[in-house]
């Protein structure tokens, strides 16, 4: 089977024992997943089977929408609820104090990544040398927060629903939120509704995948799904066999086709008029310079080819 499914994770297991349960129930070897969910998350999984597994990296960088509970007043060692709680402070603060400081952390941010977490640093996960009491310096990354919205406060607890970039930390989020209140707090419970282009009302249990794995089709989503948002090109044949022979597309291949507006090292998928995914590339000029730029320049420089052209 070749395509995207989308697993409700539950609670308790890895993303990786995700995977292996779906290679055990559907009997088939290539799986992948797009991104990991804490083991204590749950949520939208999106999980590549068959050829869909060569675009798995493109699929990771889209943007993550949770639904978040914040419980103030305890810090713990791993910023969630799985880790030992570090320090326990009396919670006093207003609904009012509470959107003001959720406002400060919505925008481009920078974060510190957590030493339970997944990130590789001298050769190592970093949960790995947090397990054996080693703490490292980390350097700040750039994510983007686009909205942080209160829809509970039942103090100590805070329901936010998070729009962010791929890469946030919700675990620090919940971490600063409760430092600038002046109370400490950690990430109780998440719940990712959106990865990238896929959502909550994509997805399928295990449990229903384990009981009728007959089904398991019905639940498959196209290659294709995975790209929706990325600029697309629409190739007439001629121009598909000439990049699944390993050719660039120059400027002068692109001047009668529709072009979306892209920029400088985007990424671009190439289409045939069938309705194949033929290749996915990068843009090595700005739609903006096609109609200056000179007829032999590099237009879209192929970094994967899926399909072959048909002979006609």
């Amino acid at each position: 089977m070749d395509g995207i499914l989308v697993i409700d994770k539950p609670a308790g297991p890895t993303s990786h024992d995700i995977v292996d349960a779906v290679r055990r129930v559907l009997r088939q070897k290539k799986v992948g997943h797009t991104g990991t969910l804490d083991p204590a998350a749950t949520g939208a999984l999106p999980l590549v089977l068959g050829s869909a597994t060569k675009i798995a990296r493109y699929l990771s960088g889209g943007n993550k929408e949770y639904d978040a509970t914040l419980r103030l007043g305890v810090t713990t060692t791993t910023l969630d609820s799985e880790g030992e709680v570090v320090e326990t402070k009396p919670v006093d603060v207003t609904e009012q104090q509470v959107r003001a400081v959720l406002g400060l952390f919505v925008g481009d941010i920078k974060q510190i990544p957590p030493m339970y977490s997944a990130k590789k640093m001298q050769g190592k996960r970093l949960y790995e040398l947090a397990r054996q009491g080693v703490e490292i310096e980390r350097e700040p990354k750039d994510v983007i927060v686009h909205s942080i919205e209160l829809t509970e406060l039942s103090l100590p607890d805070i329901m936010v629903k998070v729009r962010c970039s791929a890469g946030t930390y919700v675990r620090v989020l919940a971490q600063d939120v409760g430092e600038r209140l002046g109370c400490g707090g950690h990430l109780k419970q998440l719940r990712r509704i959106v990865a990238g282009p896929f959502s909550i009302d994509d997805a399928v249990t295990l449990d229903v995948l384990e009981a009728a794995p007959e089904n398991a089709k019905a639940h498959i989503l196209p290659i294709g799904r995975g790209l929706r948002g990325v600029p697309s090109v629409s190739l007439p044949v001629h121009l598909g066999r000439q990049v699944a022979s390993g050719q660039q597309l120059m400027v002068a291949d692109l001047r009668t086709l529709d072009i979306p507006d892209v920029g400088e090292n985007d990424l671009v998928a190439l289409w045939l008029d069938d309705g194949t995914l033929l290749a996915l590339t990068r843009a090595g000029i700005p739609t903006a310079r096609l109609a200056s730029a000179r007829r032999d320049e590099i237009a879209l420089k192929t970094e994967r080819v899926f399909a072959q052209a048909p002979r006609r």
